[in-house]
């Protein structure tokens, strides 16, 4: 989402960083690129202008003239005013101390609120909590069936006694699902609630029923990252309508400028407390202002990254897999289950997002095709146990059978096959304590080279079998040499 800002940020600061020294004049430019970017970005006047006022006063203090690089300290200054802008410091649930919990989503119909409700459950339900579903949005067409299905997907319970489609009382539902919520001892309730296309007093009357009826210990705002400036006008009509506790962030993997994320905390002056990241129910994250600065700025979030890592992977299979490495017993099957732990941290464009300097391949990430694994695992679940074990035994008949049960051609299981010898070989090398021979390793490191037994001049060249390539020898014509395309397979 803020591909824009982060490229505008990042050459702003690059062209910072050729001078040595600092003048008022370089910082006062500076600061115009910054200001003109974050303006493009759709972030909000009134938030432009402080955030500008606040790094000029500090970028022309003491703290930058006296700093021994002035370039990284205006750098530093602006990350943290950024984190400012976006909250300080992460800011999580309040939970009721006598149970149930009661949560309340207000906002716009179409900023996602529903799937929103289904991954918070998630959430939750990951945090051993006991969350149950409330279908209070009765006026939008199938909102309490697209509920139930959210529900069954992420496994937790949809109470839903209307049908919804026009018919029912939310404010009676949502009462019914307190004294329900006490008597089955769940420890969280969500509330979805109905939204409209646009703010409408009818709209604004029903969620101040609600929250009267169910007195929530949180009232989350959801709102739409890509709607721009318009974000920070709903924001401030449900602050003074409703009254909110934090603010979630839906969409924010879109491709809008993003200047919602940078504004409504600052406006409304309630905290970002949630993410959601993409489509899946897992993509959705705690809100920690400083590694979203970070992502900004182009610095990466490893936190978020390593955090992703460990919910996924399991310490007891890891160090199995790491001893299966070292005494080269690794397998096509080790290899499809590690595809599969992958699979499960999420997005493989979004984790390459997060590395640091991920901006400079952004082309490389935008053409990143996510289905190749989908591809690789197909290859692979068509073979059988045995040649998963031993890849050795693939002549060309079970390549073609391997091509045509997981619906790609027999390239594809070549390809797939090769790079799987040449990284078994670069974990055989690198588990003996050697070089794997990877461009821009130095050499010398690993094992030494096999010494080339000299080659004797007198001795005669062995002739090829081939009758077209021994006819070309002897009337001295050079062929080109065979890059194994000559197979049907590859071979």
């Amino acid at each position: 989402m803020f591909g824009n800002l982060s490229d505008r940020l990042v050459e702003t600061f690059k062209n910072l960083r050729s001078k040595g020294k600092l003048t008022a004049s370089d910082i006062d430019a500076t600061l115009r690129e910054i200001r003109r970017a974050l303006l493009e970005a759709d972030v909000a006047l009134e938030v432009v202008k402080n955030f500008i006022a606040a790094v000029r006063e500090r970028a022309l203090g003491d703290e930058v003239s006296k700093a021994l690089n002035p370039a990284q300290q205006v750098v530093q200054i602006v990350q943290e005013e950024l984190v400012t802008i976006l909250g300080g410091s992460q800011r999580q649930l309040q939970f009721a101390k006598n149970p149930p919990t009661v949560i309340m989503l207000a906002g716009l119909q179409g900023s996602g609120k529903t799937t929103l409700a289904g991954k918070l459950a998630k959430w939750l339900k990951d945090q051993n909590q006991t969350p149950l579903l409330v279908a209070c949005d009765l006026q939008r067409p199938n909102a309490v069936n697209q509920l139930q299905v959210i529900g069954e997907r992420v496994g937790v319970p949809v109470f839903a006694p209307e049908e919804g489609n026009g018919k029912g009382n939310p404010v009676a539902v949502a009462k019914d699902a307190i004294k329900f919520a006490k008597q089955k001892q769940y420890s969280v309730v969500l509330i979805d609630t109905a939204g409209r296309l646009g703010i409408d007093e009818e709209m604004m009357q029903q969620a101040k029923d609600i929250r009267k009826a169910t007195e929530p210990d949180e009232v989350l705002f959801v709102i739409d990252s890509m709607i721009g400036q318009d974000a920070v006008n709903v924001a401030k009509a449900f602050e003074d309508g409703v009254g909110i506790d934090g603010v979630v962030l839906t969409k924010l993997d879109g491709d809008a400028r993003g200047g919602a994320a940078l504004s409504v905390a600052q406006v409304t002056g309630k905290p970002i407390i949630f993410a959601s990241t993409g489509e899946g129910v897992d993509a959705f994250e705690p809100f920690y202002p400083d590694r979203m600065a970070s992502r900004i700025l182009d610095m990466g979030d490893i936190l978020t990254l390593i955090e992703q890592a460990q919910k996924s992977f399991d310490e007891a299979e890891a160090k199995a897999m790491a001893e299966k490495m070292a005494k080269d017993a690794f397998t096509l099957e080790d290899f499809l289950e590690q595809m599969q732990q992958l699979r499960k941290m999420g997005s493989l464009k979004s984790m390459l997002g997060m590395m640091p300097g991920a901006g400079k391949l952004k082309s490389q990430l935008e053409n990143f095709d996510e289905k190749e694994i989908d591809r690789t695992e197909a290859i692979i679940l068509s073979m059988t146990p045995k040649e998963r074990k031993d890849p050795k035994i693939l002549n060309g008949s079970r390549r073609l059978r391997i091509a045509k049960g997981s619906g790609m051609t027999v390239t594809d299981v070549n390809g797939l096959v090769n790079r799987f010898e040449q990284a078994a070989k670069i974990m055989k090398t690198m588990a003996k304590g050697g070089n794997p021979g990877i461009p821009g390793m130095p050499q010398g490191m690993g094992a030494m080279p096999r010494p080339q037994a000299k080659k004797d001049k007198n001795k005669k060249k062995a002739k090829s079998g081939n009758p077209a390539k021994r006819a070309a020898e002897i009337s001295g014509i050079q062929l080109p040499k065979d890059e194994g395309s000559g197979s049907a397979f590859g071979l």
